[in-house]
């Protein structure tokens, strides 16, 4: 056991924050891309990964659904991060003196709203804290930042404007990932979530899904994505309520098998009280 929690991003990024809520006792992993957190894990530099699958705003994070599958890790918890966006700039600048916000394309599609009403034209950075790390670096009282107010205090800016969110509640969902599964727990409510792929007869998504409604399992989200860069094969990301084990369930997952060509279960874990 290593204490550690390996994140993509700089100190400061809201998975940073998503780690200190999640596991407050363990010491972070900065990392430059995805797949370099969840190799971080995987090689065990870091116990968990925490990865961002959604945000109720902008949408699936891109290539996240992608890489789950194939990452060798399992989902033992998520977490449901409120994501405050903050204007950042170096110290003394004025709001008037600030023409372009620099951000994750993410964060620059949740305040369309602030950077119209503002005239600042939006700059594409890497991530949100490393976006504040350039703007710290380049000390231009022009650029300002778009990211969570830790990531000012990190990085030494003032706050020019706070929770400038389009949405009130603008929140992002986590993953936290490890090299084992754990179906152990039980909780009030349970998630599952799994992918699968359906076999190439006629209305098999539709068959396949019947499982779920006749057996009253709520199923809480079903994405496709295409793989292996093909448009006939496609493979199914879907979350649903319930244990794996639970009698209603099981009889949902072994219609779904039937349809199936492969089924892949990629975690089991408590909802987060902010999904309740």
């Amino acid at each position: 056991m290593t204490g550690r929690i390996a994140f993509q991003g700089e100190l400061g990024a809201y998975s940073h924050e998503a780690c200190r809520q999640a596991r407050p006792g363990y010491e972070v992993l900065p990392c430059r891309t995805f797949e370099d957190a969840i190799e971080a894990c995987r090689a065990g530099e870091a116990d968990l990964a925490m990865l961002p699958v959604e945000n109720s705003t902008y949408g699936r994070v891109a290539d996240i659904h992608a890489l789950l599958p194939g990452s060798g890790l399992r989902i033992i918890d998520e977490a449901f991060v409120r994501v405050h966006i903050a204007l950042l700039s170096v110290k003394g600048t004025p709001l008037s003196q600030v023409e372009a916000a620099m951000s994750h394309t993410v964060l620059l599609g949740q305040c369309r709203g602030f950077l119209k009403d503002h005239g600042l034209k939006a700059m594409t950075g890497a991530d949100t804290a490393g976006s504040a790390k350039i703007v710290a670096e380049r000390g231009d009282p022009k650029l300002a930042a778009l990211a969570s107010e830790l990531a000012g205090e990190i990085y030494g800016l003032d706050v020019l404007a706070r929770q400038i969110e389009d949405q009130s509640n603008n929140t992002t969902r986590f993953l936290v990932m490890a090299r084992e599964a754990d179906h152990s727990r039980r909780g009030a409510q349970m998630m599952t979530t799994f992918t699968f792929r359906v076999r190439n007869i006629p209305a098999a998504l539709y068959k396949a899904m019947g499982g779920f409604a006749t057996n009253g399992v709520n199923m809480t989200k079903l994405e496709s994505y295409m793989v292996g860069g093909s448009f006939t094969a496609t493979e199914f990301y879907a979350d649903i309520e319930g244990h794996p084990d639970d009698a209603n369930v099981r009889l949902a997952m072994e219609e779904l098998r039937y349809f199936t060509s492969a089924m892949d279960i990629l975690g089991v874990y408590p909802a987060d009280p902010r999904r309740i």
